[in-house]
């Protein structure tokens, strides 16, 4: 079980996409640079068989920011956008209107 105090520790804000370009180590991922309003960050992310590069630059997404660095096939990923994965693909989590990036989610 997750606790309130766990979930509280996450900083979940809207970020936007800026660039996007192929892993080059992986083919189902992307490498993102990312705008969180107060600096722009890199996150990998196994996107590719649902979204075209084009599709996602400029797009709002929700992101983890404070999530610990890792490497991912050779590439630091400083944050994870969120998704939801379903039959039909993968779905972006995103504000259904722009909002200023940094925003929390809550």
């Amino acid at each position: 079980m997750v606790t309130l105090d766990d979930f509280k520790k996450l900083e979940l804000i809207v970020a936007q996409i800026k660039e996007v370009k192929d892993h080059p180590n992986a083919d189902r991922l992307y490498v993102l640079k990312i705008d969180t309003g107060k600096e722009e960050k890199q996150l990998i992310a196994g996107i590719r068989s649902s979204y075209t590069k084009e599709e996602l630059v400029g797009r709002q997404v929700v992101i983890i920011n404070n999530l610990e660095p890792a490497v991912i096939r050779g590439e630091e990923s400083q944050g994870m956008v969120l998704a939801v994965g379903a039959e039909n693909g993968i779905a972006l989590l995103r504000p259904d209107r722009d909002v200023p990036l940094g925003n929390s989610v809550r």
